[in-house]
């Protein structure tokens, strides 16, 4: 072959990137042999039809180039090399903008993966889920009753609707406010209601199994939330560009609604936390262990549009099931020795076993 001249390359395009072309041609020198490179393109492939065709064309019919004629001059690599230079400048736009995304969701990776270190190497949460517990009553409480409001307008129907449904809480609110109990007091009974909830049912089951079921919950609604927001920041991803319109920068559109995304994500985990651990009907005959084996088909997370708006969570309540699914299937056994790709294959054709029976 190096008598012959060594070898030819021969490229019929030219890659978005320099780098690409500046491999291929180095396959023909390679440790110093000789070699050559002709590449070959027209006007109409990918990287002159985008950036070089109409100008490089019409500046060909005035010169009055026959089609089908080979062209050879500085000018036309000049234009190549510069349309691949806005080509990579693209490229690295693209991925400067998905390392800052990946910062944003690498962040909040960080905190949901230390707090669930944290629940992992806890075996009694109690103290965590009181604290949660008392936080959640006062958003609510300062959702329907505040203390800057006139009496007139609170919500107490509202509040004691609320606490009913999702909480399976039915505190007589209305005979406490008539009885002269102040807001305080008032929000202090509701959260001594809920603890007094839960004693009853650590009574049922006991202590230990209580702790264990706390901790498969707070585990559960967790990584169930966690992973719908993972699938609403995709969403956001995807659609963010478009605020390029409004004269916006996308990239800190991203972290503005992330982090506002990120916020609803905690608050929402830690009111499910406390809606499950209140209202759930507590079994003697069910182990904690079951909790993590539950049938999650009927929960659901509803996101609004990343574009505007607030974002909203929708829990259903779920029932354990015990289900056992059969595993049939059998380790595979070879039953002679293995052949090597790049041994004959047994057959013998002659051929490398990767060319012969080893293509299928």
């Amino acid at each position: 072959m190096i008598k012959a001249g060594g070898l030819h390359i021969v490229g019929t395009e030219r890659n978005e990137s320099r780098r690409v072309d500046n491999q291929l041609r180095g396959r023909s020198g390679r440790q110093g042999d000789v070699g050559s490179t002709r590449f070959y393109l027209s006007l109409k492939d990918n990287l002159m039809r985008i950036f070089a065709s109409e100008k490089m064309a019409a500046m060909m019919q005035r010169l009055g180039m026959e089609k089908g004629e080979a062209i050879e001059h500085k000018m036309v690599n000049r234009a190549i090399e510069n349309a691949q230079k806005k080509v990579e400048e693209m490229n690295y736009d693209a991925r400067k903008d998905l390392l800052e995304y990946d910062d944003v969701s690498n962040d909040q990776r960080k905190i949901i993966y230390k707090l669930r270190d944290e629940l992992m190497d806890s075996n009694d949460v109690q103290g965590r889920f009181i604290a949660i517990r008392q936080e959640v009553v006062g958003d609510l409480f300062a959702d329907y009753i505040s203390p800057a409001q006139a009496e007139e307008d609170w919500d107490v129907e509202g509040l004691h609707n609320v606490l009913k449904a999702d909480y399976a809480a039915d505190f007589p609110l209305q005979e406490w406010l008539d009885e002269g109990v102040d807001v305080n007091e008032l929000e202090s009974r509701i959260s001594q209601g809920l603890g007094q909830i839960c004693d009853y049912k650590e009574e049922i089951v006991g202590g230990e199994q209580m702790r264990g079921f706390e901790k498969a919950v707070m585990l559960q609604t967790l990584d169930h939330f966690w992973k719908e927001h993972l699938a609403a920041m995709d969403c956001l991803r995807q659609s963010v560009k478009l605020r390029g319109y409004a004269q916006k920068n996308p990239t800190q559109e991203y972290k503005r609604e992330s982090f506002a995304m990120f916020e609803t994500l905690l608050n929402t985990i830690n009111i499910e936390i406390v809606k499950a651990l209140s209202s759930v009907a507590i079994d003697e005959n069910i182990s904690a262990e079951n909790v993590g084996q539950q049938d999650n088909s009927d929960i659901s997370a509803i996101h609004s549009n990343p574009l505007g708006g607030n974002t909203q969570h929708e829990a259903v309540a779920m029932e354990n099931t015990d289900s056992e699914t059969p595993n049939d299937s059998q380790t595979y056994q070879r039953s002679g020795a293995k052949i090597g790709r790049n041994n004959p294959c047994p057959c013998g054709s002659g051929k490398k076993y990767k060319q012969c029976h080893g293509k299928s």
